[in-house]
């Protein structure tokens, strides 16, 4: 076995594989980039090791640093985690030049499969299922464009060199196909350094099942069964599950055999996950009719392998470890087990709301859930930040992973929806209660599985109020009236809540959630009893404070909540579900400028790839204007209304901070805020 391995990742992937290698005896070197220089994958590790900018492409995307880095720490082998170079092929060929063991398939199983159309012609040949599609290598727009037309609408375009749903557009008729083959192709360039793609007819109601594999260099290959991935946004997964629901014993078994036909196709080694898009007719779960298709295949760990881990109770990356240092698989076919059901939610900084934009900022509250251990109903917090950490806007938007295990699907959903209560993050938006919605929604809590789910559950996933604005105003005041108590001493000439000697005084509280502005009205006396007025609901209020748990009880019904304070936004979590408020304190902002109609600002901090427009232009309402890379993804900013470009306030190439001005609009009259653009 290894004595030190250098883990070439950053975050959470980097702790897990470190806490494994720590538990296995093995010494760890991190890398880190000047962005990461504090991160908790540094602190996790033995050593570490600086290795460039806060740019992928000027750290963890330099194979040469890594390798020397490797090679200076003394490691003998190299754990890529997953993305950045973890299916790059040049990378591993770079290992094994510099004698290092890369713990993963060699380069040619990278090569095999790491393009999309390489593979499915490879998977033709072992007759695994393939969806119709083209999967040639002339890439001429108008070829492209002419294969689609064959093909049928709606189809896929998909990067062949890619994954994690970057360079991909579903394209729904002809006309919008070389705009969205473009855009795939800039971003399959900058993601993977290539832009060639495929084209694939678009399943209807499609699941994303995926199997995961394993083999050593002594000719054994396992599959430990499957997961579902099919809750999906931007193309990217959002909650997986293990083993998938409503999937019969001989589909699992054929879909198993079919993914170690796939591995063993290409002499593959180390852990892989093949990918199937199983497309249903009829009814969902166990009545429907489905047929299974190969994807592709991701040469690497996946983000969901603590799902698999739950459901076997086995350490993937330990596997990994040993299968790298040459030793045979530690369990044969039928002794893998499954037992009970898992689920992992990506805790992400992102704004569900407005079409999941990633959003950055430092984490000023970061409340993890109770752990358990690996019992018959456990839960786990895997993550690679801590209260303070800044979420930039240089790397992926995933902050951490909850997966839960419990004895069936009922109990896991429980767990989790418990679990994800007890999450709390402040100081940068998340992903956390819109998480909870899903959970709650029909579809996912029957089952009722497939890559549109979140469209489908549309209602009742966006702009719900889990918490009503009377009860957000009973938080607000409550929270306000304790926050003036602890500021001020016991004068009553220095008081600000309105005290005096004889009757009753009122108090108006306004604030916002999302686009909705509320007012609400408290009144008290010498009495010292409140009561809270909220147009036609009125009633009497009494709180009580320990720590950040607020104790309500208004007219007569009670609710505890964590309350925080952030700036003007005040953040409330209970259990019915997570509200933040605005609130603007008048006073603080007398005197400032309204702000300006004509104004549009990044939402995000990102890089400006292009402008669609120029200063004079005449632009409609949805009209895209200009085009933001963040995260690793491009987002297109459009016109909220009809009107006239006045300005262009920078170039492409250049880097914007969130509500920085991108250019001017002049909108016709009774158009809305052009400050309010959508991305």
């Amino acid at each position: 076995m290894f004595e030190k391995i250098l883990i070439a990742n950053r975050g959470e992937i980097a702790c897990r594989v470190a806490a494994t290698a720590k538990r296995m005896g093995i010494r760890t070197v991190a890398v880190y980039s000047d962005a990461d220089a504090q991160a908790n994958h540094v602190l996790a590790c033995d050593e570490a090791v600086h290795i460039g900018g806060a740019e992928p492409s000027q750290s963890y995307l330099r194979v040469e640093a890594i390798v020397q880095a490797a090679k200076q720490s003394g490691a003998q082998a190299i754990h890529p985690g997953y993305g950045f170079l973890s299916e790059n092929e040049a990378f591993a060929s770079a290992c094994a030049q510099a004698g290092l063991v890369f713990i993963g398939p060699g380069a040619q199983a990278i090569a095999a499969m790491g393009l999309k159309s390489q593979a499915k012609q490879r998977m033709e040949a072992a007759c695994v299922p393939l969806v119709p599609g083209y999967h040639g290598a002339d890439q001429r727009p108008d070829w492209l464009q002419a294969q689609a037309d064959r093909i049928g609408y709606p189809v896929l375009i998909k990067a062949s060199a890619g994954g994690g749903g970057k360079g991909m557009r579903v394209v729904e008729k002809p006309g919008d196909f070389l705009a969205a083959l473009a855009s795939c192709q800039r971003e399959a360039g900058k993601s993977f350094g290539d832009d060639a793609v495929l084209i694939e007819s678009y399943v209807q109601r499609p699941r994303h099942i995926e199997i995961q594999v394993f083999a050593d260099t002594h000719g054994q290959c396992v599959y430990l069964f499957e997961r579902d991935c099919s809750v999906q946004r931007r193309h990217q997964k959002l909650i997986e599950e293990a083993p998938a629901p409503g999937l019969s014993t001989a589909m699992r078994e054929q879909m198993g055999q079919a993914a170690v036909a796939a591995a063993r196709a290409v002499n593959y080694v180390g852990a892989g996950t093949v990918e199937f898009i199983v497309a249903q007719t009829g009814d969902y779960g166990a009545a429907a009719q489905m047929q299974f298709y190969f994807m592709e295949m991701n040469t690497r760990l996946q983000v969901e392998h603590p799902v698999t881990e739950a459901i076997t109770g086995l350490d993937l990356v330990e596997w990994q470890l040993r299968v790298a240092a040459g030793e045979p698989l530690p369990l044969r076919q039928d002794q893998i087990r499954c037992t009970g059901h898992a689920i992992e939610a990506r805790i992400c900084a992102e704004n569900p709301e407005q079409q999941f934009l990633p959003a950055t900022g430092r984490l000023s509250v970061y409340r993890k859930p109770a752990h358990a251990s690996f019992t018959p109903a456990t839960v786990r917090f895997d993550d690679g930040v801590r209260e303070g950490s800044e979420i930039s806007p240089y790397y992926d938007s995933l902050v951490a992973k909850l997966i839960v295990h419990g004895r069936d699907r009922a109990q896991a959903l429980r767990l989790l929806d418990e679990a994800l209560a007890q999450t709390h993050l402040v100081g940068v938006a998340s992903n956390v209660q819109f998480l909870r919605n899903v959970l709650q929604s029909p579809s996912f809590a029957q089952a009722h599985l497939d890559t549109a789910l979140i469209e489908r559950e549309r209602p009742r996933l966006f702009e719900q109020h889990p918490i009503t604005p009377v009860w957000a105003a009973a938080f607000l005041v409550a929270h306000t009236l304790i926050q003036e108590r602890r500021a001020q001493d016991w004068d009553p000439f220095s008081q600000r809540d309105g005290w005096h000697s004889h009757g009753r005084t009122q108090r108006e509280f306004v604030f916002r959630i999302a686009k909705d502005q509320y007012s609400a009205t408290l009144s008290y006396g010498r009495d010292g009893n409140y009561r809270l007025s909220m147009g036609e609901r009125s009633g009497s209020l009494s709180f009580e404070c320990k720590a950040s748990v607020l104790d309500l009880v208004f007219d007569t019904e009670a609710l505890s909540a964590h309350v925080y304070a952030d700036g003007e936004r005040l953040h409330i979590f209970s259990p019915r579900g997570a509200e933040s408020l605005s609130v603007r304190d008048s006073l603080a902002h007398a005197g400032e400028r309204a702000p300006d109609l004509g104004r549009m600002s990044a939402p995000m901090p990102g890089k400006v790839l292009s402008f669609r427009v120029q200063p004079g232009d005449r632009v409609s309402q949805g009209q895209v204007l200009a085009v933001i890379e963040a995260m690793k993804m491009e987002h297109s900013i459009t016109s909220p209304g009809d009107g006239v470009v006045l300005d262009l306030l920078f170039a492409p190439g250049d880097q914007v901070g969130e509500g920085l001005e991108l250019f001017r609009l002049q909108l016709d009259e009774g158009g809305s805020p052009a400050n309010e653009a959508s991305a």
